[in-house]
């Protein structure tokens, strides 16, 4: 009995072992990621990139309206006061009505940019109760992520060009794929906790929204709940060495049950807290 129980045992990992092998998920999109000659955002594929999008959009038909009337005021004064119109150069110093006009305007608009902007940045500032959450300490030059309620961790680490192909992975996707990807579930609310080993880092997914510096001796906090499945791709965003371009990340969205099924593999995979064990009746 006790035999057929180590066989069981070791079935049980090697199950577990073969869910983390599937990290790929066969036929998961890879949607967050730079495209050639790109010159919009990613997909936006949270509410917080939704939200950046649409005030990106407000912000560019303010400053249209402001840099169209800006450059008619120039072409009017140009034409208007033209030397050749004006024999006899003016003698005025200042004007009090333009001046006053010219403070109050701009500051009229900044506090309509304002009523905006500001509810956008307190959504992304205010972390919301986690479904999951997930550590990330910055080193020169790779990730750490520890899922501080399941007890296991792991680092993630950029994959040569020989090695994409095994992993799943296209070739253009190379300083964009690593090993271990931070893998969780679609529309669950992810906080992330973010810190630096040695120097400043900042980890960023451009789809997702999100950007926050990790500080070594300090913990930030940032979070998304991702509405597609798909593989998303970022990158380090502070200047953190020779290495810091080599220092990718990648997040895998996937259904709830492709979830509850890697994180049992990656829980025995990682060493964390191990699922109970059956144990036979003598």
């Amino acid at each position: 009995m006790r035999i057929l129980m180590y066989l069981f045992s070791l079935v049980m990992v090697s199950l577990g072992n073969a869910v983390m092998a599937q990290e790929n998920f066969q036929g998961l999109e890879t949607i967050g990621k730079p495209k050639p000659k790109g010159i919009g955002f990613q997909f936006p594929a949270t509410e917080l990139m939704r939200d950046v999008v649409w005030l990106d959009n407000f912000l560019l038909i303010i400053i249209t309206l402001i840099s169209v009337f800006v450059t008619l005021l120039i072409a009017y004064a140009a034409y208007k006061f033209h030397a050749s119109r004006n024999k006899n150069p003016g003698t005025f110093t200042h004007n009090s009505v333009v001046e006053v006009m010219w403070t109050i305007i701009p500051v009229i608009i900044l506090l309509f940019i304002g009523v905006f902007s500001l509810p956008i940045l307190f959504k992304q500032q205010e972390i919301p109760e986690a479904d999951i959450t997930i550590k990330v300490t910055g080193y020169q030059w790779y990730w750490g992520y520890e899922y501080v309620d399941h007890n296991f961790g792991f680092e993630s680490i950029l994959l040569q060009r020989d090695e994409l192909e095994e992993y799943g992975y296209a070739p253009d996707e190379y300083l964009l794929a690593t090993d271990a990807a931070v893998v969780v579930p679609v529309g669950a609310t992810i906080v992330m906790q973010l810190t630096g080993a040695d120097v400043i880092h900042s980890w960023t997914i451009p789809a997702f929204g999100v950007k926050q510096d990790a500080v070594p001796g300090r913990l930030a906090q940032l979070w998304f709940a991702a509405e597609r499945e798909g593989i998303y791709f970022g990158q380090c965003s502070e200047l953190c060495g020779q290495a810091h371009a080599y220092m990718p990340i990648t997040v895998k969205v996937v259904s709830q049950e492709q979830y509850d099924a890697w994180l049992e593999g990656a829980i025995e995979e990682y060493a964390g807290t191990p699922p109970p064990i059956l144990i036979a009746a003598k």
